[in-house]
């Protein structure tokens, strides 16, 4: 009987999924994908297999279903899909792992009381991707779980780059940078040297640009540095959040403005970033395609950040080999790709405009001091394997 790995995001809204077949090598082949968004509001349940071939187009009237009810409703139709095909387990991403989960971890209760513990360093991620844990626990609870972290890529940092300027004791208690989108920037790390075999040990920046957005510096593949911090809030401005900030802003919020935590970490993750800048729209699409001066403003701001934590990044690592745009807008935005690397002239990066247009994977001239790439990233696929060598004990 052959054996699939099931892989989940869940977030606030929404519930994204992928099935992976194990083939005769291991490797997990993926089979389908899909989504579950509007839970709360509209919920429409769509999935297509391998092929593209749709398989599943469905909607509800919301009627306080949650993410539990959903979880339920996906287990039967994935039961339907998987056939004598036996699910060995389930893998997730989880946002923070904190400074004990530095890799791939199986799921128990003593895991899953230390994973709680980190919620308030990710409001908008970890009590979602936790309460899909619990939900398949209480479906199948004999069904292996593995946790695979979006933080566990940077752990690699050397002191110096997870260090703020605080008192050593916050440092002690955790209070130190950690970078976040580590499951893309390690697919990226693995598939550089396919696309580009010189770069095996390259100096290398990677922008995760998406409505969450961060950058990361990167020597042989392994992480460096990264705009993130302590949360996601860090570095880039985001869909809706701010990026970086001077702390002073929060103190004049308090005193001037007498907001309490709970308001302004509403609106630092929410209200914020393009949305809070534009006054119009969080997606990048309907900056691009509006003539409001105010959408003009954030996506400038948006590249402005990019090229100067570019320049941070690359004092970081001593230099730049290559530049990879990777995510929803890096991927897919030639406009915004072509923005970023006309302030880059000095560099010596001199884009392909063709090549650009056509999305790579080589965007960059030949005769380009820096190379520049847009590869589309893969968490999934790389969760799926985290999950396969937790279960094979590797």
């Amino acid at each position: 009987m052959a054996d699939a790995v099931l892989t989940i995001n869940a977030g606030s809204s929404s519930l994204k999924f992928s099935l992976y077949r194990v083939g005769d090598d291991g490797e997990p082949a993926a089979a389908l994908e899909g989504a579950i968004e509007g839970i709360g509001t509209e919920p429409h349940m769509k999935a297509k297999d391998a092929g593209g071939r749709d398989l599943v187009d469905r909607r509800w009237q919301d009627q306080g279903m949650d993410h539990a009810a959903f979880f339920r409703v996906l287990g039967q139709w994935l039961r339907e899909q998987l056939g004598d095909t036996r699910l060995a387990g389930v893998g997730h991403r989880v946002v923070h792992g904190g400074t004990e989960f530095a890799a791939p971890v199986r799921i128990d209760d003593e895991v899953l009381a230390k994973l709680d513990r980190l919620c308030p360093l990710a409001p908008l991620h970890q009590p979602h991707n936790l309460a899909g844990i619990r939900a398949v626990a209480a479906a199948q609870p004999d069904l292996p779980q593995v946790a695979c972290f979006d933080t566990a890529f940077h752990r690699a940092h050397s002191e110096l780059a997870d260090w703020f300027a605080l008192p050593r004791r916050f440092y002690d208690d955790g209070i130190r940078r950690y970078g976040f989108h580590g499951l893309s920037y390690e697919y990226i790390a693995r598939a550089l040297p396919s696309v580009a075999p010189e770069l095996k040990d390259a100096r290398v920046v990677v922008a995760h640009l998406g409505s969450g957005a961060s950058m990361c510096a990167m020597q042989a593949g392994r992480s460096v540095d990264s705009t993130m911090g302590f949360t996601a809030l860090d570095g880039l401005p985001m869909g809706t959040r701010s990026g970086a900030l001077d702390p002073g802003v929060v103190l004049h919020l308090i005193r001037a403005y007498r907001m309490d935590a709970d308001a302004i970490e509403a609106m630092l993750y929410h209200d914020c970033g393009l949305k809070g800048v534009s006054g119009i729209s969080n997606d990048m699409r309907n900056l691009l395609a509006s003539d409001d001066p105010h959408a003009a403003q954030a996506i400038e701001l948006f590249v402005w950040h990019i090229a100067k934590q570019l320049g941070a990044l690359s004092a970081v690592l001593g230099g730049l080999d290559a530049f990879v745009f990777t995510a929803g807008i890096g991927e897919r935005s030639p406009e915004i790709r072509r923005r970023v690397c006309a302030r880059l002239g000095w560099l010596g990066i001199a884009l392909d405009e063709v090549a650009n247009r056509a999305g790579g994977p080589r965007i960059s001239t030949a005769g380009s001091k820096v190379a520049v790439f847009a590869i589309p990233t893969d968490e999934e696929l790389m969760i799926a394997r985290h999950t396969l060598a937790v279960l094979n004990g590797a």
